[in-house]
């Protein structure tokens, strides 16, 4: 069959792609891997086939944009406006909160800032003429990329999302919806179906929730990590894929002492403007301890340190599986590659989130878990963070807890192993004639 698969232009989110795509590639189908033209080098160099689709999306400039409207909306409204960072956050999880006011805030703010940025019309208008032409099976999208389901929608394909970390779309749409349900008909006004409604019109078609949640989702996160959500779901154990590197000799040799690695990722130095947590913290924090430390920072970041202690070794990148096997904590932003292959590996974790999509959340269930321990980027100390490490890596339940986390992620099917499920899937979603495009479906599934 074919598979086409689409994101929007993030290294990090092709990344999360590519080993479910090389297992559909290996097993003899046909792939290829739609995004904005900023990604097609990166694309290219999994060895995967780009497809660029849309303007370059500059996402760099885009969270700028985003960052000039939250300090607009500081200067133009009182202190009782809402908070521009509030709207444009998906992680609320209290039911107290999620009142139907704020989750229609939330994603009217997110339809219009982010979704609709991701997924341009132009973005949408070429994938929809690739995908009439390529005529794919199966469409595999990324959570955020809503041109992936118009696609499939329009061309008859059976369509699911790939999960780049936890669902925290369809965690607030569950709620939202039960909630629009309790309104009168004439007072409910959806801003992702009125979106992908027009959308959906330009090509002859009508909304349908799949449009925003996909027909099933592929899911990474270990079941006893996900949030509670209502739709079916496809596990499938996480394979890091961190891009091209080469393991330095220093890695081949197994530690003298215990080896932490100290990693705050890329999206935030690359995409962010910057780390919220403190650089000089957390060098301070492990000074002194007989530890070996890698510090995944590079010479911008290590700018915030006046000087580095012997036991610290920095490196600007080295593949995360390939490093955290050899260690007995990390220390990380919370990101979701990071997390998920410490997970793999049952290193414990320190994790110290700041505001990305669903860092904070993913570092509370690991908290909870017991396979780490979670601080606070704005009140960090190096003190605190001493102590925890200390902790994570001298009272046995933290290694336990990892352990059992370990046992799951290994224990859930492989990239390889989800393949004949989504073959089957795909067989029962896709279908015969589509709107906007009469040509019947392949059937060589």
């Amino acid at each position: 069959m074919r598979v086409l698969f689409t994101t929007f232009g993030a290294r990090n989110h092709v990344h999360a792609q590519v080993a479910q795509a090389w297992a559909l590639r290996a097993a003899g189908h046909e792939v290829r891997v739609a995004s904005h033209p900023d990604l097609a080098d990166v694309i290219s160099r999994t060895g995967l086939t780009a497809v660029p689709v849309g303007r370059e999306l500059n996402e760099d400039r885009v969270m700028e944009e985003l960052r000039e409207r939250e300090d607009a909306s500081r200067d133009t409204y009182d202190d009782d406006a809402p908070d521009a960072q509030l709207l444009l956050a998906m992680d609320e999880l209290r039911p107290e909160k999620l009142s139907h006011d704020h989750m229609h805030g939330v994603f009217t703010a997110m339809t219009s800032a982010v979704f609709q940025n991701y997924s341009s019309n132009e973005m949408i208008d070429d994938l929809v003429d690739f995908a009439r032409g390529w005529r794919p099976d199966l469409v595999i999208w990324d959570p955020l990329t809503f041109a992936g389901a118009v696609a499939a929608r329009v061309t008859g394909a059976a369509h699911a999302r790939l999960m780049f970390g936890l669902d925290l779309v369809g965690r607030m749409r569950e709620s939202y919806l039960a909630e629009e349900r309790r309104r009168p008909a004439a007072l409910r006004e959806d801003p992702m179906r009125e979106w992908l409604g027009w959308v959906m019109e330009r090509y002859g078609g009508t909304f349908t929730e799949d449009l925003v949640t996909g027909q099933w989702t592929i899911d990474p996160v270990p079941t006893s990590l996900r949030l509670p959500v209502d739709l079916p779901y496809v596990p499938v154990r996480c394979v890091a894929y961190n891009g091209r590197g080469g393991i330095p000799p220093w890695l081949h040799r197994a530690p003298e002492r215990p080896r932490v690695c100290l990693t705050l990722g890329v999206s935030h130095r690359e995409v962010m403007g910057g780390d919220q947590a403190s650089i000089g913290e957390l060098i301070e924090a492990v000074a002194g301890l007989d530890v070996e430390v890698v510090a995944t920072l590079n010479a911008r970041q290590l700018r915030g340190a006046t000087s580095l202690p012997p036991n610290v070794r920095t490196v600007d990148f080295v593949p995360m599986d390939a490093l955290l096997p050899s260690c007995s904590a990390v220390i990380s932003h919370s990101g979701s590659g990071t997390v998920h292959t410490a997970l793999l590996y049952g290193v414990p974790q320190i994790l110290v989130p700041g505001t990305m999509w669903d860092n904070g959340i993913r570092a509370d269930l690991v908290e909870r878990s017991g396979a780490g321990l979670r601080l606070d980027a704005e009140t960090l100390t190096a003190d605190a963070l001493r102590d925890a490490l200390t902790r994570v890596l001298t009272e046995p339940s933290f290694a336990a807890a990892a352990g059992r986390l370990r046992r799951e992620a290994l224990a859930t099917p492989s990239p390889r192993d989800i393949v004949p499920v989504l073959e089957s899937l795909t067989a029962e979603h896709r279908r015969p004639g589509a709107t906007g495009h009469d040509a019947p479906a392949r059937n060589d599934v």
